[in-house]
């Protein structure tokens, strides 16, 4: 246990968490509790080829990419570092937006895709809906007055869940009709079922290049990731879970992605803080609220029987 009036030693932390530990336990809580970034080799590598589609000049054919990975993966934490490096400028008459990312429908219409745009855009949306036509100009306007360099379509996978294969194909031709009129990248986000969809047209496969985020392994990449997290951490002592064995327990626990492992490591460091413990180790481990995905869907079908 670390008690409040002992010297310190914060040495184990990043400089910008060190200040952080020496705040009270309620504010170190909330801290931990915000959304942080915490690099690694495959989200900086699909991040420098974000740069580089973004940079492309425009021309008839443009390249575009396939973001796939399971749920709760990173997929959208990356999109959204990429937006943030990207953010909008306001000009005196317009605002420029270089990366606009729209969550894809859970319907593939297409007019429901077109007003998702708009509101992406923050364009106000008229009483009476226009006819397809009018909605279709009217977006390509937009996004040509705005500067949009840059279409990202989260939640792709989400074209399979037409009730429809028309409306499937239907919007599988707009991908392809927005890649040739606008000429700039399109980036598709979501699971693997995103990679079958696009599949399904043979003219989309060759324009879309996958990149994938799998599930991780307990490896030299994984004690990485999890020594700059428990750098990160406000903790007042030392966290020993830069290990393969570790490692491997952690990923079990959390099923291998890396949003249920920022969950746990998240509830185990608050169960570190409020219990005084001040490390996360196998202790404050059993002590955190966490439950995994497979756990969670137990216990809800069970409240369900």
């Amino acid at each position: 246990m670390v008690s409040v009036g002992d010297p310190v030693d914060l040495s184990h932390l990043h400089s910008s968490a060190q200040r952080i530990a020496l705040l009270p336990a309620e504010e170190r809580v909330r801290y931990v509790r915000a959304d942080r970034w915490i690099g690694y080799t495959r989200a900086g590598d699909a991040l420098t080829r974000l740069e580089t589609l973004l940079a492309t000049p425009g021309k008839q054919r443009m390249p575009n990419l396939l973001l796939i990975g399971p749920t709760n993966n990173g997929k959208s934490i990356i999109i959204e570092k990429f937006r943030r490096t990207h953010p909008p400028v306001s000009h005196p008459d317009r605002e420029e937006i270089a990366v606009l990312t729209v969550q894809m429908p859970s319907d593939p219409a297409v007019v429901r895709f077109y007003t998702a745009v708009l509101a992406a855009l923050g364009a106000p949306l008229r009483a009476r809906a226009p006819r397809l036509a009018e909605l279709e100009q009217l977006v390509l306007r937009l996004l040509r007055a705005t500067g949009v360099r840059m279409l990202v379509i989260d939640e792709l996978h989400n074209v399979l869940g037409g009730r429809e294969s028309g409306a499937r194909r239907e919007f599988l031709n707009l991908l392809r009709f927005l890649g040739n009129e606008l000429r700039i990248p399109l980036v598709g986000v979501g699971t693997r079922d995103a990679y079958l969809a696009i599949r399904s047209d043979p003219q989309l496969e060759n324009r879309f290049a996958p990149f994938t985020l799998p599930r991780w392994e307990p490896d030299a990449e994984t004690c990485a990731l999890l020594a700059s997290f428990a750098a990160s951490f406000p903790l007042r002592r030392p966290s020993p879970i830069a290990t393969e064995d570790m490692a491997a327990y952690l990923l079990t626990r959390s099923e291998g992605t890396i949003g249920e492992l920022t969950t746990l490591l998240t509830d185990t460091a608050i169960a570190a803080i409020e219990s005084g413990e001040e490390s996360i180790n196998q202790r404050t481990l059993l002590l955190a609220s966490y439950e995994g995905p497979t756990e969670r869907r137990r216990m809800f079908e069970r409240e369900l029987a």
